[in-house]
This record gives C-alpha cells, sequence and structure tokens, in this order.
C-alpha cells in the first residue's frame, strides 16, 4: 500500500479552524514536523484540505 510523507512548511497560526483541526489530527503542529501515514480516502481529503501548508512525498 501507498503511504504518503506529509510534512509541515507553513504555520498554522491564524488559519481557518477547520485547517488548524485537520493539521492536528494528522499529528502537524510545528513547522518541520513530518508524519507518515498509509494512503486512503481519509487522509487524501485531508491533505487537499491543507495543501497549502503541507509538502507532499508519495512513498
Amino acid at each position: 500500500m501507498k503511504k504518503y510523507q506529509i510534512t509541515l512548511v507553513k504555520s498554522i497560526n491564524g488559519r481557518k479552524p477547520n485547517q488548524v483541526a485537520t493539521a492536528k489530527t494528522l499529528g502537524l503542529t510545528h513547522i518541520g514536523d513530518t508524519v507518515v501515514k498509509e494512503e486512503n480516502a481519509a487522509i487524501r481529503g485531508m491533505i487537499v484540505t491543507i495543501a497549502h501548508l503541507v509538502k507532499v512525498v508519495e512513498l
């Protein structure tokens, strides 16, 4: 199964509440935080929601 490496590259300060909640749900709280998640519909949706804040690498 595919995995995504997701890195927060922009701050979540001052963002819409749903974007902040999405980042925190993924485990991203500080700039530079990186998580590896398995690819599924929920994770893809989260990535779309905060695409402008993160860098995504497919593993």
